[in-house]
């Protein structure tokens, strides 16, 4: 079980002494509390009372989400481990994440989350708590570890974003800051992001656009309220899967020639790389006729721009770029 409190090293003879002394003294008013000392935090995340005493020393992330929100409030020096990262956190965070270490390249187990006594777990997706996973919320809670998802992406009814939006993106900043003691941190972000995003110009001519996720057989594609969704929008692109009310859905070959999108968007990840997905546009039959796909008007996001975090603004701004060369 982790030690949630650490034993203090031994006070000086004579500062016991007085303490024994004035404990002994009818009316002697309590000791104020430091200036410095953090408030307790309480937040309502996906469902689940999350309640910090105090600032957390021992952070496990789980996701490149949460690790590189993490890092960019300054929290890096108190992150034990990461896990389930989904590439190399960007160059500007490199050196604050070269010395955590890797804790499992995929949803760590309850035992390894145990083992390391974080007294925070930080997860970006709801799912990587169960008990095939890092264990349930409600037990790692009972044995003194707290659990947090990124609100973002929280899937509990009445939880979910719908639709999610970069004030939502921001909002989740600003929560992790206080969470993690980080909250000058995290209003700094929240301004630099926010001034980042109005700087762009989306593009104007109107075009049509696939977010092609991953899938072979069956693709998976962006829908009308999640991170997807919201990044094309910011770039001026008309997602042909809008109205679909989900995050992100499987789609057919079919239904994606139907819809003839201008321009498909493809996201890169060590697992299935655009490279490959361009290969299967198109050898497949059925999307190689496309002219989006016989002009090669695609864009390219890295995957852990795609989910919501620090990277959606650059995503934006990337596509917006893509574009103009087109």
């Amino acid at each position: 079980m982790p030690a949630t409190a650490r034993a203090l090293g031994a006070a000086p003879v004579l500062a016991l002494l007085l303490a024994a002394g004035l404990s002994g003294c009818a009316g002697a008013p309590a000791a104020p509390a430091a200036a410095g000392d953090p408030k307790p935090v309480v937040v309502d995340n996906c469902g689940t009372e999350v309640s910090l005493d105090s600032t957390p020393q021992r952070i496990l992330t789980v996701k490149s989400s949460t690790l590189e929100l993490a890092l960019a409030l300054g929290a890096g020096d108190r992150i034990i481990g990461s896990a389930f990262s989904d590439g190399p956190v960007p160059d500007d965070l490199a050196a604050s994440a070269e010395d955590i270490p890797v804790v499992s390249d995929k949803v760590p187990s309850k035992e390894a989350v145990l083992e390391l006594e974080p007294d925070l777990v930080f997860a970006g997706w709801e799912s990587n708590f169960s008990v095939d996973g890092a264990g349930e919320r409600a037990d790692l809670h009972k044995l003194g570890i707290t659990t947090y998802v990124a609100p973002a992406a929280c899937k509990a009814a009445g939880y979910m974003p719908d639709p999610l939006t970069f004030d939502t993106v921001f909002d989740g900043f600003a929560e992790a800051g206080e969470l993690l003691g980080e909250e000058e941190a995290a209003a700094s972000l929240i301004a630099q992001q926010r001034t980042e995003l109005a700087a762009i110009t989306p593009d104007d001519r109107g075009l049509t656009a696939l977010w092609y996720s991953s899938g072979t057989d069956q693709p998976f594609v962006g829908a009308g309220i999640g991170a997807p969704e919201m990044i094309m929008s910011a770039a001026g692109l008309e997602n042909v899967f809008a109205d679909v009310h989900d995050t992100w859905t499987s789609s057919s070959w079919e239904l994606i020639a139907e819809a003839d999108p201008d321009v498909i968007v493809l996201v890169d990840a060590a697992w299935n790389t655009a490279a490959s997905k361009i290969a299967l546009l198109t050898s497949n039959p059925v999307t190689a006729q496309l002219d989006a796909v016989r002009s090669e008007r695609f864009v390219i996001v890295d995957f852990p721009a795609t989910e919501a975090g620090i990277r959606n603004v650059d995503a934006v701004r990337a596509i917006v770029a893509q574009l103009g060369e087109q």
